[in-house]
């Protein structure tokens, strides 16, 4: 069954992983993506490298899941130096391997750079390319940025961008994490009344490690972080990872929860390449979808 499909029958599950670097052995996170297949997941979605950087290790990891038999992979695709006949091509290969699930991006600008430095400057470009050149054979999720993306001036400017993304063609939304559920229920209310209505499959980073938080959160992504999180990150633990780690998985244990109240079609965790703290929380969240 479809991304699309399963998310209008019920509550999706998916994992996120990212390739190693290209002097680091795959077998790690194959290891990892065994854990992560007991858990029955819908989809495993795959890290693309800027300008295509770490491609062959992506591809890599994308076939090993669809070869898995246990669920399908979605492959990022960024903007990011790529030309059309580029596109095609690694479309093309997408499909041969059975691929036909695609996050189209903009990405991230390189250092350096001025713009994407390919055919397109903008996501939803890349979403009508898509579409018009393979029509239904992708499914295209595109991303959704709960308290505005940081480059967006307003939020009417952000959620603007949304609709042109859905009118583009893409099939569902997946955020960038969001721990402050209040602002991700007005922006959920927001994008509805914009005329927004494809499912929004929402990304939980788990709260695993303070740095982690803080870097993802205030360096990476210009989230906030709300209050009962900040108070958590500020104990002591008496210096204890472990005892932090408890807590952090407690922490989003009610988050999972109450960003299901509200209506979500989907959970997406951030693995971090880790299986044992996600199927954690997947297990006290009750999130077992045997199909």
């Amino acid at each position: 069954m479809r991304i699309p499909e399963i998310m209008k029958n019920r509550m999706s599950l998916s994992f996120e992983v990212f390739p190693p670097k290209a002097d680091k052995p795959l077998e790690p996170l194959l290891e990892v993506l065994e854990k992560l297949y007991a858990q029955e997941p819908d989809f495993i979605s795959c890290t693309y490298g800027a300008g295509g950087t770490n491609a062959g290790r992506h591809m890599e990891i994308c076939r090993a899941i669809q070869e898995s038999g246990v669920t399908q992979p979605l492959s990022h695709f960024t903007c990011i130096k790529n030309t059309r006949d580029d596109i095609r091509r690694q479309m093309d290969a997408c499909l041969s391997l059975g691929i036909d699930n695609v996050l189209a991006l903009r990405g991230d600008i390189p250092k350096g750079m001025e713009g994407t430095g390919g055919d397109f400057t903008h996501a939803s470009e890349l979403i009508s390319f898509l579409r018009e050149e393979y029509g239904d054979k992708f499914v295209i999720a595109m991303a959704g940025a709960p308290e505005k993306h940081i480059e967006a001036q307003t939020f009417a400017q952000d959620i603007a961008h949304l609709r042109m993304k859905q009118d583009a063609g893409a099939d569902f939304i997946m955020t960038q994490l969001c721990y402050d559920t209040e602002q991700f229920k007005r922006w959920l209310s927001d994008i509805r009344t914009a005329g927004i209505h494809i499912p929004v499959d929402v990304g939980i980073m788990p709260v695993l490690n303070k740095d982690s938080v803080i870097r993802m959160c205030l360096g990476t992504n210009g989230c906030s972080i709300p209050r009962e999180l900040a108070e958590l990150i500020s104990r002591h633990y008496n210096d204890s990872e472990e005892d932090f780690r408890k807590a952090g998985i407690e922490y989003t244990v009610k988050l999972v929860y109450e960003l299901m109240i509200q209506g979500v079609n989907g959970i997406h965790f951030y693995s971090l390449n880790r299986a044992e703290a996600v199927l954690e929380i997947c297990d006290a969240c009750g999130l077992t979808f045997r199909k």
